[in-house]
């Protein structure tokens, strides 16, 4: 417990933020845990609807700085990553390495 009055104020704001701040993220996640499995059981017509309801959610959650914005940012890309990849598995994506550099002779 706190012994300073300071910190006993410190405390109360930072559970005020912690209640307000909970609600937007677990919705956050919710709606990035429905569009994964939605993606997973190939249900096109639910997916595409939440995944737009995931990636709005995390938008709304980095706006208010529940979740730091480049956190959101990466959760969308490897949301849809996933969602592209699934609606079209034969198409390759770019490779992660870069290739060789060819040989020179001299």
């Amino acid at each position: 417990m706190a012994n300073k009055q300071a910190a006993q104020k410190y405390l109360r704001a930072s559970q005020r933020r912690r209640m307000r701040n909970k609600p937007v993220r677990t919705r956050a996640r919710t709606a990035v845990r429905d569009a994964m499995l939605a993606i997973d059981a190939n249900d096109w017509g639910d997916a595409d609807q939440l995944v737009q309801d995931a990636v709005a959610a995390l938008d709304r959650a980095a706006q208010r700085g529940v979740v730091h914005a480049n956190n959101a940012a990466r959760r969308k890309s490897r949301l849809l990553r996933h969602y592209h990849h699934a609606q079209a598995p034969d198409v390759h994506a770019r490779p992660h390495v870069r290739p060789p550099e060819p040989v020179q002779v001299p």
